[in-house]
């Protein structure tokens, strides 16, 4: 199968016209929260496009890289994914520090998940103070089916937190590949200042995704 590149069928000693030199920018996300809230199958989803509901839990730090090409330029997001056991927590430099995006996850089924984003913001911001926060919630395709008004607490608690971090709001389902790519295009659009086009979602019911007024 071509590649697209025609081989020189000459004295390769010939110099041959170059090509553009493509610019490769390296843009580090880091994941934090509890433990078992999907961030690793987020991340796996995202780089290779899988998903395997066997949990496997992360001990310490998970790292993979995924290129993408826009233009002539090669952008790599290295995503760093920490466990969220406790005792991990003093890893939390490795993936804080140097990151243009932090995500704040938190399962929607469970809502002490959501409460535990504070401290982890707070450890979070305490390593990275410039970094874009984003708050992701998680397994929306389960959370569709609670009741409505525990869909509207949650919601409404969600939207607070991400107003008081100054966060885009997300949420998201990795089985239902439901706002996981959107999730880096937008990372890629506030950290270059690009225009984004992804229309938004703030109605009750539908899987939230605001990040406009942020």
């Amino acid at each position: 199968m071509s590649n697209g590149l025609s081989q020189p069928a000459h004295d390769v000693s010939q110099k041959q016209p170059s090509q553009p030199a493509k610019n490769s920018v390296v843009i580090k996300v880091g994941m934090v929260g509890d433990a078992q809230i999907g961030k690793t199958s987020l991340m796996v989803k995202y780089v290779e496009g899988s998903w395997d509901e066997d949990y496997i839990q992360t001990l310490g730090v998970n790292f993979m890289e995924k290129t993408i090409s826009i233009r002539n330029t090669e952008i790599t997001f290295s995503i760093w994914d920490l466990g969220g056991q406790r005792e991990f927590v003093n890893m939390l430099p490795l993936v804080c520090n140097d990151a243009v995006a932090i995500l704040f996850m938190f399962d929607l089924t469970r809502k002490s998940t959501l409460n535990s984003i504070k401290e982890w913001y707070r450890q979070g911001r305490g390593f990275n103070k410039t970094a874009i926060p984003f708050l992701i919630g998680t397994k929306y395709d389960h959370f569709v089916n609670f009741p409505r008004e525990d869909q509207e607490e949650i919601s409404i608690q969600a939207k607070r937190f991400a107003k008081a971090m100054k966060a885009s709001l997300i949420f998201s389902s990795t089985s239902h590949s439901i706002n996981v790519q959107k999730i880096f295009k937008i990372v890629l659009a506030k950290a270059f200042d690009l225009k984004c086009t992804i229309p938004e979602i703030e109605n009750v019911g539908e899987p939230l995704l605001l990040y406009k007024n942020v």
